[in-house]
């Protein structure tokens, strides 16, 4: 009988992290789940698991900026997947040193102990952050990259060192760009958890940052899938690739739709403290998803407005829930 792969994920305790894992679980993959250390225990989202998918996973608690404690994870593991990152836009203008700490340094320490241990397949985890305002759209995985922000930096280094690594070395290496991934369980610091989180919470007035911009939004499972596929496809080895939605909307108008939702009248305030500065706001993202077609045969299920909108049904629905939306600090911005 042929040994199950054994699939490290690194970040398994965020957001897309713990549905990757969950899924990875649910398909037979012997997964060990890299969370990030604290003195309480706790496991992140992986602590809200269904009970049989946190008995079947070998937890390993660490930080990804400790190149020993990395390695040690990485034994006896044939794939990465390397989702730990810090992600916050705003908070990268605070704490940009810490940013390169994570995301280049955590990225390197992968790439170190993956040439090292032998690793069959690495896959790390970029944004569509790296391009950019959208100089022209769709966005292809050619278009140049533009640092608008210390996070959008320190993904681009960390891409530049996951590659240097495949070009010097043979390190098996592939780069999956998801555009803005959005669903159940995701950081109050994004705008789909703050619109239907005020609402929830019994909001109308909604407090947001600039209504302009566009976004290509991605419902997790299909990032999930992406991941799934960009790790068994050889193809992607030594590539970069993108996977998105094939659409984009307005910041504001994505509000509205929203609220049509959730069956509520809404108005939007536009709040200081929530808008980047002007040269670091990205005004458009769209994303080119040719080459995931092409190499990995990757298509978006919840592609398009039509797709959004199921998503979005999916997404609100987590958040009404009382036992999920306690967990989240609704009346405050998080940066």
């Amino acid at each position: 009988m042929t040994r199950a792969k054994k699939i490290l994920v690194t970040g398994a305790d965020g957001f897309i992290g713990s549905h990757l894992t969950e899924a990875l679980v649910k398909v037979g993959y012997d997964v060990r789940a890299f969370v990030f250390y604290n003195s309480f225990g706790h496991w992140g989202w992986i602590d809200h698991a269904a009970a049989d998918i946190r008995e079947s996973l070998d937890i390993f608690a660490g930080d990804i900026r400790d190149p020993h404690g990395v390695r040690t994870a990485m034994e006896g593991c044939d794939i990465v997947l390397h989702l730990a990152a810090l992600i916050a836009i705003p908070y990268s203008y605070y704490s940009p040193d810490t940013y390169i700490d994570t995301n280049v340094k955590g990225t390197l320490n992968i790439v170190q102990a993956a040439r090292d241990l032998d690793v069959s397949r690495v896959v790390c985890t970029s944004t569509s952050e790296v391009y950019g305002t959208a100089i022209t759209a769709p966005i292809t995985e050619d278009h140049p990259l533009q640092p608008q922000s210390p996070y959008s930096a320190s993904k681009i280094g960390a891409d530049a060192i996951a590659m240097s690594f495949y070009n010097a070395f043979s390190t098996p290496v592939s780069i999956l760009r998801p555009f803005n991934t959005y669903g159940p369980r995701q950081s109050a610091r994004a705008v789909i958890p703050t619109v239907a989180g005020q609402i929830a919470a019994g909001e109308r007035k909604i407090a947001l940052g600039a209504l302009h911009p566009t976004r290509d939004f991605s419902f997790v499972r299909d990032t999930v899938q992406g991941f799934i596929q960009a790790m068994n496809c050889e193809a992607l080895i030594g590539e970069t690739v993108n996977i998105g939605s094939h659409f984009e909307i307005s910041i504001g108008d994505l509000a509205l739709l929203i609220a049509e939702i959730m069956g509520v009248d809404i108005e939007i305030e536009t709040k200081e403290e929530r808008l980047r500065p002007e040269k670091s706001e990205v005004e458009r993202l769209l994303a080119g998803t040719e080459k995931a077609q092409q190499l990995m045969n990757w298509n978006p299920a919840f592609g398009g407005r039509d797709g959004l909108r199921r998503g979005l049904v999916e997404t609100i629905e987590w958040f009404q829930n009382p036992a999920n939306l306690q967990l989240y600090k609704t009346g405050r911005y998080n940066i």
